[in-house]
């Protein structure tokens, strides 16, 4: 029996063991459906304070519950662990690590090489790995495949290879990873077949593709899409706010017409950790096919800019009542990147306190899915916690900011109490507010 054949059998009869690298927003919820498939799942991850919650029974993302991951401890289903030796065990590894950029805004593969590396140092014959995290086209091909190589294992006789992107909407409930159809492109023609099958046990659509270079361009391209549509209306935010034209009421109307539209919303940046970094890695690698991405970068400066717009307009509307930025008190409502979710990663929230701050400002946040501010690679305001929001506490700030609009908070009571109201997410605009104290931005 051809090996391929030998590993999806083992797949198709569920006795594949299925390890997953990196236990954060992807990785979790792939334990999550492959244990509730009934396969036996071995989580890893360097973070030992991560190891320890999930094996205490917790977790550290709001919207994955830690009974569910207790239960299949309890079961013997999943077992996470820091430990890098054991490798050697799953059939099939699926490598869910972050993929950032540096301060050049060049793409840092370092957590793709190093992983890599601790599979190839344990690669067993017959393993398929597959690679998740987000990344420019070639990346498998190009980075993880000479890495496995070193083994002295051999693609398609030794091991498997593929790419399938991860498509994770944080905080979503009306789709979950089993319902998102998983797009999946392999090394060699085995490579996605064993690949197509493990996922078709677990989620509900897969939908395989003839390359990695393919899956790989997939993201990205969704990506691209969403980056150059929000920045488009973040411009259109601009001009209109410049000739008294409310942007939200325009993009509402526009909405009903039955097609050749689509609506897209501008705020005060953008966050998560795909929309603000994947289309870079596109431009970046098409530089090396000497192609310029012009709305690529275009659509990054406009993005970018959001945060320093948006105080610019706190600037002008604290002047307006008589009040300098160097001194004011503000309140940044919502520290998270978007709506009813604890994720911080890449939050425009972060930039904008760090830019009202060097103005002068005294800043406090509240969120309250965020009681403490979180640990990140490039900002420190692990010091700030979540302020009550309560008639009393708006009362002592000169504004509020209100920049992730969570369904939680009470907003008819923020504009009643509060002095001056920001809103870079159109949270107030639902009713009727006092127009002099509520500015759109």
């Amino acid at each position: 029996m051809k090996l391929a054949d030998k590993l999806l059998q083992k797949i198709l009869d569920r006795k594949a063991i299925v390890g997953v690298m990196g236990m954060g927003y992807v990785g979790l919820p792939l334990v999550r459906e492959f244990c509730e498939s009934g396969f036996t799942v071995h989580g890893f991850d360097v973070d030992e304070r991560k190891i320890r919650m999930l094996k205490a029974g917790k977790t550290y993302i709001e919207h994955l519950p830690g009974k569910l991951f207790r239960e299949y401890i309890k079961r013997g289903q999943f077992l996470p662990t820091t430990d890098m030796k054991k490798l050697s065990k799953p059939d099939a590894i699926l490598v869910c690590v972050p993929t950032p950029l540096d301060k050049m805004r060049e793409p840092d593969m370092t957590y793709v090489r190093s992983t890599s590396e601790d599979i190839s140092r344990r690669l067993q014959r017959g393993q398929l790995i597959v690679l998740e995290s987000t990344t420019y086209p070639g990346t498998t091909r190009e980075v993880v495949k000479p890495i496995l190589d070193a083994s002295g294992k051999k693609l398609n006789e030794d091991y498997f290879l593929a790419f399938s992107p991860e498509r994770e909407d944080p905080g979503r409930t009306d789709i979950t990873t089993k319902d998102i159809p998983k797009v999946v492109g392999g090394m060699t023609r085995d490579s996605g077949k064993v690949a197509c099958a493990l996922y078709e046990q677990a989620l509900t659509q897969v939908v395989p593709v003839g390359s990695c270079e393919t899956a790989e361009a997939c993201k990205i391209v969704e990506n691209v899409y969403r980056a150059i549509n929000i920045a488009l209306v973040n411009e259109l935010k601009m001009v209109f706010d410049r000739m008294g034209i409310d942007v939200w009421e325009v993009i509402e109307a526009a909405k009903t017409k039955p097609f050749g539209f689509q609506p897209f919303y501008p705020g005060p940046g953008l966050g998560g950790h795909c929309i603000p970094i994947d289309p870079l890695y596109l431009a970046w690698k098409a530089r090396e096919y000497g192609k310029p991405t012009r709305f690529i970068e275009l659509a990054w400066e406009i993005n970018t800019f959001m945060p320093e717009y948006v105080v610019s307009r706190v600037i002008d509307a604290l002047n307006e009542r008589g009040k300098s930025l160097k001194g004011a008190k503000v309140l940044v409502i919502g520290l998270a990147y978007k709506r009813d979710v604890d994720d911080v990663r890449e939050s425009p929230s972060v930039t904008l306190i760090e830019l009202l701050q060097e103005h002068g400002a005294q800043v406090g946040y509240h969120d309250p899915h965020i009681p403490v501010a979180k640990p990140m690679r490039e900002h420190n305001i692990t010091h700030m916690r979540s302020v009550p929001l309560t008639p009393a506490s708006l009362k002592k700030y000169d504004c509020v900011l209100i920049s992730t609009d969570h369904t939680s908070v009470d907003y008819d009571m923020l504009c009643k109490h509060a002095k001056l109201v920001v809103d870079t997410r159109n949270a107030t605009g639902r009713k009727k507010r006092p127009a002099k104290r509520v500015v759109k931005a």
